[in-house]
């Protein structure tokens, strides 16, 4: 049976790609922009199964609203991809307070309120997918990008909470992890921080680090995404890419050495 998705930020880059593979497999698509004129080729091509949603995720009641115009318009809600995002370059010291409260009203608050916006439809219908576009950045950090990475894993965080407590329900929640990928990210969609020379060596050493990694092609994720969605029993956690599990294997690896190391120190301090 085909599918009806809600996807975020479907002008470009992963929401784009992922739009076309439903829609080329006759599934039904509702999809968001803030420009919807970059949709046009999608209304023309699809008319009777795309639906072009002007959306700023930062907006509650609009999120609300374009949820509800997908059921009316397509009758149920299979899948929910929260795909929209930026990213916020800039060492902490660098950060606004405007720049970094942006960077969690897009990023997390965006995706929060599109999930509470569908979560009624999909305990009603008893079953459903959320699925929310995080990054290797989700479950680990680097240089320049403190905010963004504050961002991810907040919601790393409450999308596994979410899918405890929504699993009874028939609900999925898979996080998305990518690597680096050769999207708008950090192009034309990324803000940045006005640098302070302080940290110009750091910003080097981690430029000559990006540099030196291959950029993946979004359009090699579609028969990934179809896999997840078409899954009976998605994961929790899924990465994009070759690369994001080799850097999660090394961190996670040092952090379970140093935390054993420093067990002895932990548990004396419970007390008796």
């Amino acid at each position: 049976m085909s599918k009806v998705w809600f996807i975020t930020g479907v002008s470009r880059g992963f929401g784009r790609e992922w739009a076309l593979a439903a829609l080329e497999r006759g599934d039904s698509v509702a999809g968001t922009a803030r420009d919807l004129s970059a949709l046009d080729d999608l209304v023309v091509e699809y008319p009777d199964t795309f639906l072009p949603l002007r959306l700023d995720v930062t907006d509650r009641t609009g999120d609300i609203a374009a949820v509800q115009q997908t059921v009316d318009r397509f009758g149920r809600l299979d899948i929910v991809i929260n795909n929209a995002g930026y990213g916020q370059f800039g060492m902490i010291e660098e950060l606004s307070e405007e720049q970094v409260r942006a960077q969690f009203e897009t990023n997390v608050f965006g995706a929060l309120w599109v999930t509470q916006a569908a979560l009624p439809i999909l305990r009603a219908q008893g079953s459903g997918h959320i699925i929310q576009v995080s990054s290797i950045g989700g479950i680990t950090a680097f240089q320049n990008l403190g905010a963004y990475h504050a961002s991810k894993w907040a919601v790393e965080g409450f999308s596994q909470s979410l899918a405890q407590e929504i699993s009874p329900f028939g609900i999925h929640v898979t996080l998305l992890e990518p690597g680096t990928f050769g999207t708008e990210w950090a192009g034309l969609s990324a803000r940045h921080a006005t640098p302070n020379s302080a940290y110009t060596a750091v910003r080097k050493a981690r430029a000559a680090q990006r540099s030196a990694v291959p950029s993946g092609d979004p359009a090699a994720t579609r028969a990934a995404i179809l896999a997840v969605v078409d899954a009976e029993q998605p994961p929790l956690r899924m990465f994009l890419g070759e690369l994001p599990l080799a850097i999660a294997t090394a961190d996670y690896e040092s952090r379970l050495e140093l935390w054993r190391r420093w067990q002895p120190i932990a548990a004396a301090a419970q007390g008796d």
